[in-house]
């Protein structure tokens, strides 16, 4: 493989990387918390929430309302949310800037790409479709397809599987620090975009490298490489 061939595919995480969805999340969140009678959270608490899928945004929120929530509790206001969430998951939910442009023009280049999220599957691909990004993607994990979420690597690992390519073939673009390491326990080389829903700094993330923005991110293949 030259240098110009590398990456194969591009693999990208979703929320806080190609879509803002704090919004609805948000939402969501404070619909489904007003339903057990909870105080509502502002959108900067819930944003720093964010991250691990949605059994660890609602131990998160309950672990700020300082109260204790048994295996059995969360998963029933898991489902809750999920049926509030999903019917309305982009009702106020946005692309950043140069998602559309940078994935057609991954795409066009004969690269390969795809989306790894925490996200369940059905949701995730009713978010994409929405975006009219679902007929480029190669590849769709969810966060429901079986191995364990991010920050483990299984999921990341499946998606190569199901591309036929090796990890060493392959980027993975994301916003967080359980990208990063799920990316690194893979053996994916790992760009983070800056400003995704993280409370870390990119020198605390420690990614392969930093892109200001989704449209940066073509132009570290060669550095990477």
């Amino acid at each position: 493989m030259t240098a110009q061939d590398w990456p194969k595919a591009v693999l990208f995480d979703l929320d806080g990387t190609l879509i803002d969805s704090a919004p609805d999340l948000h939402a969501a969140l404070n619909e489904t918390l007003e339903s057990y009678g909870e105080p509502p959270f502002t959108l900067e608490a819930v944003t720093r929430m964010i991250g691990a899928g949605v059994p660890k945004l609602i131990e998160r929120a309950y672990a700020a309302l300082d109260k204790d929530l048994d295996p059995a509790t969360r998963d029933r206001i898991v489902d809750r949310f999920l049926k509030i969430y999903e019917p309305r998951s982009t009702e106020l939910t946005t692309l950043y800037a140069g998602a559309s442009e940078v994935t057609r023009g991954l795409k066009a280049e004969g690269r390969r790409i795809g989306v790894v999220t925490n996200k369940p599957g059905h949701a995730t691909g009713e978010i994409l479709r929405h975006f009219g990004l679902f007929d480029l993607m190669d590849v769709v994990v969810g966060g429901d397809a079986g191995p364990a979420k991010k920050p483990e690597p299984g999921l990341l690992l499946k998606a190569c599987d199901d591309l036929g390519l090796s990890p060493a073939d392959v980027l993975f673009v994301g916003d967080s620090e359980n990208d990063v390491r799920a990316a690194k326990a893979a053996g994916i080389a790992v760009v983070v975009v800056i400003g995704g829903y993280t409370t870390l700094s990119p020198e605390e993330l420690s990614a392969d490298a930093n892109a200001g923005s989704l449209a940066d991110v073509p132009g570290l293949f060669a550095v990477l490489r």
